[in-house]
This record gives structure tokens, C-alpha cells and sequence, in this order.
């Protein structure tokens, strides 16, 4: 039997464990208080919901979802990200009721790619949506939203915010038009995928990780060149915003992000300290995705973050609640101590008690889970309804009655 895991997951534990709850937990404290709530959709979907709504030339949908057929014969796939699903749910569940809508989501995505330092085939991803607000206003408020979860991390000044405009559809079509004829003029020297992409849908080209594909795209027409006058009002307007709210900002205009249903405003928070693949946060406006998916006219915009990725940017140890230890000097007391660690977690106080061993090796383990006091549990203590309390920081201890425990631990 093979007892390693398969290539590209692995088993979160310990630290590693903490950063990544740690991650989830400051994401929801951040999120809920901008109005979002919490939806959970399933991990897999119909495959028609991601290859027909991420795009069929993208990287996602060719070569990176995990598909199956199930005993009933329909084509399922493990979801790859989690704005389809949370659409798909929006349409099926009839939320058009309750727009403007404010989601926001976490849990395992699957992607069958190169597993790197920070991207894994099994990945947690956390996201929002927002949906029904087509204003710029709603633009600045999700991109401050990202902005201030990572500043509560600990990431001030370790990411950078990289904001583009990929205009309205007349806006998108002008440009692509553009950019064929360029990309047809370096036709020879674009890569396998990227020739194509070119008839199909041109604009994955400039998404491109290959090094041939980077070197044209290098000179190819910029998308802000092809903006109408509305979408470059809209843009000029989420821009204000983020000027008015202090978050500093660079205009990418090579930024297109790598799925078909973004339109306007797309962004990625980038950093350099996880290697060549920086971006730890990324999203953008979608206003032409629910209608794709049935549910009508509703505009959207996200984002979402891969949650390994950003745990991996938290330098310092999570601080967590240091334990008491529960410490019986004989057998005789194992009882009398199981009772006494029940009342001080029924307290609110996080408990640890050795199952086995003398005294001196639980006080050893007691050091060792780094517990900040032991309560120690002998009979003749019992007998006066006491128990010795020990400071393992500085050695004093004392006789505490167990009535006054929880409060004196506390």
C-alpha cells in the first residue's frame, strides 16, 4: 500500500495548520462586516457549469480540471474555483429576490497543474461576490475589502495592487480586433496554444506564461487604447475611489486575468516573496457571467485568494491561547482530575491533561505544550478542597481552593 499522498496535495498539520485557519478566520472577521454572508456550494458541479463559463480555450477548462463520469453517466468535474459555483447556486436557488447580494466563500478547489512552491493539485480557496451593484462604487469597496484582509494579516507593504480596465463588450470587441491583427503578424513565432487561441479567443493569449508568447506580447496594443468614453469613465471613477480611500495602486495595463467573464475593472494583489508567481489575490468585474449562467441582467464582481499561498506569507509563529495543564500526583486522583479539567473548559479555558506517566514526566509534557500554569491534584490538597496552582513562567506556585480556580487561572 502506498502510504504517500498523491503528487501535488499534502496533509496540513501543526503551524502550517494554524496560518491557514488563521488565513479563514481574519478573512470572515473582514468580509462579514462589509454585509457578506457565508455560502457553501458542493465540490463538484456538472462539467458544463466550469467549461462553458470559464471559457473553453482556458488553461482551467483544457488541461486542469479533475472530470469524471459518474454511474449515471453525466460528465461531473471537481470545481476549480468558486465564482461558477456560487453563480450556479445564485441561478438555481432563485436569490434574484434579494440583490444586491453579498457571498462569500471557502474550501477545497482541484486543479491538475504543476505543483509549485504555493500552488498544489488540492488548494483552499476563499472568495466573495458581490452581485447586482454595476456601479464603480461597488469596484472600490471590494478592492479596499481585499486591501484591508491583508493588511490585518500582517502584509502591509509586502503585496502590491495591480488594477486594469477591460472596458464594456464594444470596448472588449475594438480591442480584440486590434490585437488579432497584431498577433497574426507574429503568427510564427506565438506558441502551440497561443495559434490556437487566436481565432477562438485571442485576448488568453495575453495571459500566457510561455516565454515566446510574453516576447510579443510585449509590444502588442494596449487594451486602455480601445476603451470607449464610458468605460473609460467607469474606470476613471474607480480610481478616484481608490484614491480617496489611501490605497496605493499601479495601473497594469497588460492585466486581463486568465478567465473569459471578466469585463471593466480587474485586479491582482501581487507580491515577489513566493517566486516568478506573485499574485496572491486577484478578481474583477463579470456583468455578462449570470446572464451566461440564466439567471438575467445581474452584474458581479469578486475575488478570491488562494489560502495556502497567502499562510505562506505569515513570517511569525500564530499566537494562540497557552493551555493549562492538568497535573494528578497519583492514580489515586485521576479521577478527581478528570471532573476538575471538565469545569475549567466548561469556564472558557483551554485544558490539557496527561493520560499517563509520574508526575515528573506530565510536568515535562506540561513544559513541552508550552502551558503557562499546572494545576497540581493531590489528596491531602483534595482533602481541604484545594489544589496547588504552579506559574511554569516563573516557578512560584500556591494553594488555590477549587472554588476560586477558573477564576484565578483566568
Amino acid at each position: 500500500m502506498k502510504t504517500q499522498s498523491v503528487r501535488g496535495t499534502y496533509d496540513l498539520y501543526g503551524e502550517a495548520k494554524k496560518k491557514t485557519k488563521l488565513v479563514t478566520r481574519i478573512g470572515e472577521s473582514v468580509v462579514e462586516k462589509y454585509g457578506f454572508e457565508e455560502i457553501e456550494t458542493p465540490i463538484f458541479e456538472f462539467t458544463e457549469v466550469f467549461a462553458r463559463n470559464l471559457g473553453d480555450t482556458s488553461d482551467i477548462v483544457t488541461k486542469e480540471m479533475y472530470c469524471f463520469e459518474d454511474r449515471g453517466g453525466e460528465s461531473l468535474t471537481l470545481r476549480p474555483e468558486g465564482t461558477a459555483g456560487a453563480i450556479r447556486a445564485f441561478v438555481s436557488n432563485g436569490m434574484q429576490q434579494n440583490l444586491p447580494l453579498k457571498l462569500y466563500y471557502q474550501g477545497p478547489m482541484f486543479r491538475y497543474e504543476r505543483p509549485q512552491k504555493g500552488r498544489q493539485r488540492q488548494f483552499t480557496q476563499f472568495g466573495v461576490e458581490l452581485l447586482g451593484a454595476e456601479v464603480p462604487q461597488a469596484d472600490v469597496e471590494v478592492i479596499a475589502m481585499a486591501y484591508e484582509f491583508l493588511e490585518k494579516l500582517g502584509l502591509q507593504g509586502q503585496v502590491v495592487v495591480e488594477v486594469n480596465s477591460l472596458g464594456d463588450e464594444e470596448s472588449r470587441n475594438a480591442y480584440r480586433t486590434k490585437l488579432v491583427e497584431y498577433l497574426r503578424g507574429h503568427y510564427d513565432e506565438l506558441s502551440d496554444d497561443s495559434k490556437a487561441r487566436l481565432e477562438r479567443n485571442p485576448l488568453r493569449i495575453l495571459d500566457s506564461k510561455e516565454d515566446c508568447d510574453k516576447a510579443v506580447v510585449e509590444n502588442a496594443p494596449l487594451y486602455a487604447d480601445s476603451l470607449n468614453e464610458k468605460s473609460k469613465e467607469f474606470f476613471r471613477q474607480v480610481l478616484e475611489g481608490l484614491d480617496k480611500l489611501g490605497i496605493k495602486y499601479r495601473v497594469n495595463n497588460r492585466l486581463v486575468r486568465g478567465l473569459d467573464y471578466y469585463s471593466h475593472t480587474v485586479f491582482e494583489l501581487v507580491t515577489d516573496k513566493l517566486g516568478a508567481q506573485g499574485t496572491v489575490l486577484a478578481g474583477g468585474r463579470y456583468d455578462g457571467l449570470v446572464a451566461q449562467m440564466g439567471g438575467g441582467d445581474v452584474a458581479g464582481i469578486g475575488w478570491a485568494c488562494g489560502v495556502e499561498r497567502l499562510a505562506m506569507l505569515l513570517d511569525k509563529p500564530v499566537e494562540t491561547e497557552r493551555p493549562i495543564a492538568v497535573v494528578p500526583v497519583c492514580d489515586d486522583v485521576n479521577v478527581d482530575a478528570v471532573e476538575i479539567a471538565q469545569k475549567l473548559r466548561l469556564s472558557g479555558l483551554k485544558v490539557e491533561q496527561g493520560y499517563s506517566g509520574n508526575m515528573k514526566k506530565r510536568m515535562v509534557r506540561a513544559n513541552k505544550i508550552n502551558a503557562r500554569a499546572a494545576v497540581i491534584i493531590g489528596p491531602d490538597e483534595l482533602a481541604k478542597g484545594e489544589v496547588v496552582v504552579k506559574n511554569l513562567d516563573n516557578g512560584e506556585q500556591k494553594n488555590v481552593s477549587l472554588n476560586d480556580l477558573a477564576k484565578e487561572l483566568k
